[in-house]
C-alpha cells in the first residue's frame, strides 16, 4: 500500500530550515539513519533541535577517522575519501543496516531512507575553498525499491564554520525535498537552494535514480541548475547521466570544440576529425590523459528568448550517440571557457573553431564588461598553454578559402592579430574535406522540418538514423517532400 506523504496542510511559500525538519519529524512513517564525514553532524542537528527527532532519527554517526571509516565502509580504490562511490557505499551500507535491524512484520508503513556527506571544508591557509558529496538512498512506497539522489557541492564561503551551517540546510533542504517534491525534480533541485544564496554554495552535479525517476532525463536536470544560476558549467556522459566536471578535467590535457550541434554534421565530425589529430600529435599532450569535450553555451540554447528543452534533448542525444562527452556552459566568451578549464589542469589545452567564432573573439564589443577590454582578455585566454585549431570558410562569391593567412580582422586589431599568429597560437586545419564546407546546420535543420529530401547525406554515419528513429527536431515521415 503506498503512503501518503502529502496527507498534512500543503504550504505553498517556502519553509524556512526548522520548520522542514519538522514536518519530516512528525511524519511517522519516515524512518532512517544519518552519516556525515568532513563537517561534522550539521544536518542531523538540524532534526534535533526541531523537536519530535525520536520518531524520525534510527542513527547519526560520523566516522572521521580514516581506518574507523575503512573499517565500516570498506576501503576505495583511489584512496580516496570525498567521492561519489565513498557516498553511495555510505548510502547502501546504512541503508543494508536498517534492513538488516528492523522488521518490516513491526514496522510495515515506515518509509526507510538513508542520508549521508562526505566533504572537505576551506583549509587553514584558505587556498582551497572545499566540496562535497551529498546524497539520500529512500523510499516512497514500502513495497518499492528505492530511490536516489547524489549531488556535488562546492564551497564558496571563507569560513569553515559557515560552511558547516551551509551543509546542514542543504541536507535538510534535500531530505525534504526527497519526500515532498519527488513529484516534480525540477523544483526539487530548485529547493536546493531554499534559505541558502549563491554566494554560499555551487551545485555542479546531480543525480536522478530509482522506480520513482525512471522518466527524469538526468541531462535535463543539469539544464535545471543552470538556468537557476547554481554552477556554470554542467556535464553529461554518452550514456545521458551527468558526471562532475571536476572529476573528468582533473589534470587532463583537454580539446574543446564549441558548437550549436543542431544538428551536428559532417562539418563538425570533419573539424573534430581533424583538431584532435593536431592535438594529439602535440609533443606535450598525452594521448591516455586527453579528454575532449563538445561544448555549447547556454545562449545558444536560448530561442525567443526562453530555453527549449525538446531542442536541447535533441542535440544531446545525437552527440550521446555519437559516443561524446557534453558541457553546457554559461561562458559566452572564450577567455572564461578556459579560466574555467584552468581550475582544474595546468596541462595544455586547445579550443577547435571556424573562422566565424576567432573573427568573434577579435571582436572589442565583447569585452566591455572587462576593464583591461581586449587585452586584459587575451591575457587570460593565452596565459595558459592554450592552441586554437582554424577550420576554414568557404566564400561561394569569390570561390575562396578563408584560413588564417588571409581572414581580414578589424584595423585596430591587425597587430594583436598578427602577434597572436605568430606566436604560434593559432594553427590552420589543412586536411579538410572541401565538400564538407559548404554544409551549415541551419539549412540541414530547416531541409528535416520542412520534410525536404537530401539532408541525410549532410550528417555523419548514423545521425540520420537517430533522427528518424526518435523523431529529433521535429522530423515526420509523412511530411516528405522532394
Amino acid at each position: 500500500m503506498a503512503i501518503s506523504l502529502k496527507g498534512d496542510q500543503e504550504i505553498s511559500s517556502v519553509l524556512d530550515t526548522k520548520s522542514k525538519a519538522l514536518r519530516i519529524n512528525l511524519n511517522r512513517d519516515i524512518y532512517g539513519t544519518f552519516a556525515e564525514i568532513g563537517a561534522g553532524q550539521e544536518t542531523v542537528r538540524n532534526f534535533f533541535r526541531s523537536g519530535g527527532a525520536s520518531g524520525t532519527i534510527a542513527k547519526a554517526m560520523s566516522a572521521y577517522d580514516k581506518d574507523f571509516s575503512d573499517s565500516i565502509y570498506g576501503m576505495e580504490e583511489d584512496g580516496r575519501y570525498v567521492s561519489q562511490s565513498r557516498l553511495q557505499r555510505m548510502l547502501r551500507h546504512e541503508m543494508d543496516l536498517i534492513e538488516d535491524r528492523l522488521s518490516r512484520e513491526k514496522h510495515p508503513n515506515k518509509l526507510f531512507f538513508s542520508y549521508a556527506n562526505t566533504v572537505t571544508t576551506i583549509d587553514f591557509a584558505r587556498t582551497f575553498k572545499g566540496h562535497g558529496w551529498v546524497g539520500i538512498r529512500f523510499q516512497l512506497d514500502p513495497l518499492e525499491g528505492y530511490n536516489e539522489i547524489v549531488l556535488h557541492l562546492r564551497f564558496k564561503e571563507t569560513d569553515a564554520r559557515l560552511q558547516q551551517e551551509t551543509l546542514g540546510v542543504l541536507g535538510v533542504n534535500l531530505i525534504y525535498g526527497a519526500f515532498y517534491l519527488n513529484d516534480n525534480p525540477k523544483e526539487l533541485v530548485k529547493s536546493f537552494y531554499d534559505n541558502l544564496g549563491g554566494h554560499q554554495l555551487e551545485i555542479d552535479m546531480v543525480n536522478f535514480s530509482g522506480p520513482r525517476f525512471m522518466y527524469v532525463d538526468n541531462r535535463l536536470m543539469s539544464l535545471t541548475l543552470l538556468k537557476n544560476g547554481m554552477t556554470n558549467a554542467v556535464m553529461f556522459g554518452p550514456d545521458g547521466n551527468n558526471l562532475l566536471p571536476a572529476q573528468v578535467l582533473y589534470k587532463k590535457n583537454i580539446l574543446a570544440l564549441r558548437g550549436s550541434f543542431r544538428p551536428v554534421t559532417k562539418v563538425n565530425m570533419d573539424m573534430f576529425e581533424n583538431s584532435k589529430k593536431l592535438f594529439l600529435a602535440e609533443k606535450k599532450v598525452d594521448k591516455e590523459n586527453t579528454q575532449i569535450i563538445f561544448e555549447i553555451t547556454l545562449s545558444n540554447l536560448t530561442s525567443e528568448g526562453k530555453i527549449n528543452e525538446r531542442d536541447f534533448l535533441d542535440r544531446a542525444e545525437l552527440l550521446c550517440s555519437l559516443g561524446q562527452n557534453v558541457m553546457i556552459t554559461n561562458f559566452q566568451q572564450y577567455f572564461k571557457l578556459v579560466e574555467y578549464f584552468s581550475e582544474f589542469t595546468k596541462e595544455r589545452m586547445a579550443l577547435a573553431m571556424g573562422v566565424y567564432n576567432l573573427i568573434q573573439i577579435f571582436d572589442e564589443k565583447y569585452y566591455r564588461d572587462l576593464s583591461g577590454g581586449i587585452l586584459e582578455a587575451f591575457g587570460k585566454l593565452f596565459f595558459r598553454d592554450l592552441k586554437v585549431y582554424m577550420y576554414p570558410y568557404h566564400d561561394q562569391e569569390t570561390d575562396e578559402y578563408i584560413n588564417s593567412e588571409n581572414l581580414k580582422v578589424h584595423p585596430r586589431m591587425k597587430e594583436l592579430y598578427k602577434f597572436f599568429k605568430n606566436n604560434g597560437r593559432l594553427v590552420d586545419i589543412k586536411d579538410f574535406d572541401k565538400s564538407n564546407l559548404d554544409i551549415f546546420s541551419r539549412t540541414v535543420l530547416k531541409m528535416i522540418m520542412e520534410g525536404k529530401k537530401g539532408w541525410e547525406e549532410l550528417l555523419p554515419e548514423g545521425i540520420a538514423e537517430t533522427i528518424k528513429q526518435k523523431r529529433l527536431f521535429g522530423y515526420s515521415k509523412t511530411r516528405t517532400k522532394k
